[in-house]
């Protein structure tokens, strides 16, 4: 069995394409994922339109332009050149300022504004408003405190749980340590034995005293120890390069890394069973990956989906594996509340490696 491992690895190092997969990708993708995918908006260009003359609407207005989210593009002076702006796309939001806001406020009248929004990306829109009350909110407080105007009988204050400055990256990079893991061990292993068959090495494993159990095997261990490898560095670089907590306990943490780890490798190896090149099982895995990366839960609430997608999320490991890296780094939770996590991987990953036994016995014979 040492000998088979060493030559699974031999193979691998030796490729400049598996040297490539197990080293460039998920370093590239780390960077990219960490930095450019979050729900963060920052210098949102934005248009100011403002027909009022007074302090307020100045007051106001500084507080927009000089918010780290919004990046000020130009002034407007006609209601005419709004659609100037929104309609290629030069500003996100247009902010204006009617001629009474000043006059209404010093009266202690209700005083309005008027937000535009550019609809077309609606989920951006709807952060952009976000911020945009946010603003507005506190410009309101401290006018209220300066012209000791009568506070509010009730006023809403939000508090986030375990993460109070709602950073985006607290959630997408911990999300990040499963996907990558799933990609790098699912191309691994769903290449394996597609590999020897087009290399025709396979031919010289049958004629070695290995079983076909013992082979399989061989084929597995390599993949999962490179799977906890992997998500052991993208761990560390979650926790130490983009700062994000980890609360929790590490044991209840691995023990779902290695059992998701099990998870992919079953499918891969599954997927490697069937296919007779590495194009085919390099078009097996992402026929996997994708439809796991959108069925997990990684980017949009699994409660969402159609309840026939949801129960499909049933029989992806990505799934769980998310509740638990992320219940672990970011809330804490305990080995023992995540059992119903862990052994539906355990059950998926016994059933594939079952599976891929009887295909590869299968195959042999």
């Amino acid at each position: 069995m040492l000998g088979l491992l060493k030559k699974e690895f031999l193979a691998l190092l030796r490729d400049k394409k598996s040297r490539f997969v197990l080293i460039g990708p998920p370093l590239i993708q780390l960077l990219v994922f960490g930095y450019a995918a979050t729900y963060d908006l920052n210098r949102v260009p934005i248009a100011i339109y403002n027909e009022d003359s007074g302090s307020a609407s100045r007051e106001l207005i500084a507080r927009f332009t000089g918010a780290k989210a919004f990046r000020e593009v130009g002034r407007i002076t006609r209601q005419s050149d709004i659609a100037e702006f929104i309609n290629p796309k030069k500003a996100l939001l247009v902010l204006h300022v009617g001629r009474e806001f000043s006059r209404d406020l010093s009266k202690r009248k209700p005083a309005s504004i008027q937000i535009i929004v550019d609809g077309r990306n609606s989920n951006t829109a709807l952060i952009t408003l976000n911020y945009a009350q946010t603003i507005l909110a506190d410009f309101n407080r401290t006018w209220a405190e300066q012209q000791r105007l009568e506070k509010p009988p009730a006023r809403l204050e939000i508090r986030a749980w375990f993460n109070p400055n709602l950073n985006s990256q607290w959630f997408i990079v911990p999300g990040i340590v499963g996907l990558l893991t799933l990609v790098v061990t699912m191309l691994v292993t769903a290449l394996s034995v597609a590999r020897e068959r087009e290399q025709g090495t396979f031919d010289q494993l049958l004629v070695t005293p290995f079983t076909p159990l013992e082979i399989l095997i061989g084929k597995a261990l390599p993949g999962v120890l490179i799977g906890l490898v992997e998500s052991s560095f993208i761990v560390l670089m979650a926790v130490y390069w983009f700062h994000v907590p980890f609360v929790g306990d590490v044991a209840a943490l691995y023990l779902g890394i290695v059992l998701f780890v099990v998870a992919t490798v079953g499918v891969g190896l599954m997927i490697s069973s069937l296919a007779t090149t590495q194009q085919q099982g390099l078009l097996g895995a992402f026929l996997f990956i994708v439809p796991s990366i959108i069925l997990s839960g990684f980017a949009t609430p699994i409660a969402n989906m159609p309840e026939a997608m949801q129960t499909l999320t049933l029989l992806i490991p990505l799934r769980y594996f998310l509740v638990i890296v992320r219940g672990v780094m970011l809330e804490g939770i305990p080995l023992s509340l995540l059992s119903d996590q862990y052994w539906p991987m355990a059950v998926i990953g016994f059933a594939t490696l079952g599976l891929a036994a009887w295909l590869f016995r299968r195959r042999l014979y």
